[in-house]
């Protein structure tokens, strides 16, 4: 009874810290991502009203999942009100700006949530490990990002910053699956083969990056992804938990009648026009 208990005791410690049994079934899926977009939806007319500001930023290694979050947060709401920022990289001109110059111009006005796919975390990650900087810059962004999100705290935006963690084998998985898939190939660059080989200079970088900047008023959340339904929904939910928002009564919507207007056809003045064949 007493190996029991602790096996039992042991495996709801191990859910704790995100381990995942088995794959979420599509229609439990689709369901709950429903209920969450309705969320956000409700989110969207709060940030609106309240002129709540939010910066949300996705890091990861290559493959993690971090698109595929942001597609699922963005694809039923306003993109005017969660802006994604997937920046590419510098400029010759921004090379020679203040590091941070380039994302500070993409961040929210009131009522707006950006959601940065990669962020300033670059030079903790993929400039640090592929030699991109250099090793002043690197410790001099280690140590003044702390204070660079502190002082965008005390302005009143809202910073949250994910990590999604994938394992070694569903990476790989997923890079030989972009590999097979015209649909996904462009998704598979140089970079992304170099980071595939270099997975424990990553991890490295990731666990001196999480140590030196998971500072107390924007911690990191990290984010089980071998599962990316699961992921998905985790983050959805952990995200609508830790902003403020109310719920907004909503005023019926009503479409009242068409005005008809008996002598014009306007089908009739689309004859002659270009259509496109109906192959399908």
């Amino acid at each position: 009874m007493a190996k029991k208990e602790k096996k039992d005791s042991e495996t709801k410690n191990n859910k704790r810290v995100g381990q995942q049994e088995g794959k979420l079934g599509g229609k439990d899926y689709e369901k709950e991502l429903k209920r969450l977009h309705g969320e956000l939806v409700s989110l969207q007319a709060w940030l609106k009203k309240s002129g709540h500001r939010v910066v949300v930023v996705f890091e990861g290694r290559d493959a993690a999942g971090k698109g595929g979050v942001i597609k699922a947060i963005t694809e039923r709401v306003s993109p005017r009100v969660f802006r994604v920022a997937a920046l590419p990289a510098p400029s010759e001109k921004e090379k020679t700006q203040l590091y941070l110059q380039r994302y500070v111009q993409h961040f929210p006005s009131a009522g707006e949530i950006i959601l940065f796919d990669r962020s300033w975390y670059n030079r903790a990650g993929v400039e640090r490990v592929m030699g991109f900087c250099t090793e002043q810059e690197y410790i001099h962004f280690l140590q003044v990002v702390p204070l660079f999100e502190r002082i965008l705290v005390d302005s009143g935006i809202q910073l949250i910053k994910y990590w999604l963690e994938v394992s070694m084998e569903e990476q790989e998985r997923r890079f030989r699956s972009r590999i097979d898939d015209p649909r996904k190939i462009w998704k598979l660059s140089p970079m992304d083969v170099e980071s595939y080989r270099r997975w424990y200079d990553y991890s490295r970088a990731r666990d001196a990056m999480l140590m030196a900047t998971d500072i107390q008023e924007a911690p990191w959340y990290i984010v089980p992804s071998n599962d990316q339904k699961r992921a998905q929904l985790n983050c959805i939910s952990h995200l609508l938990s830790l902003i403020p928002y109310e719920k907004l009564a909503q005023s019926p919507v009503k479409l009242g009648k068409r005005r008809l207007e008996e002598a014009y056809d306007d089908q009739a003045t689309l004859k002659g026009k270009n259509f496109i064949p109906e192959i399908f």
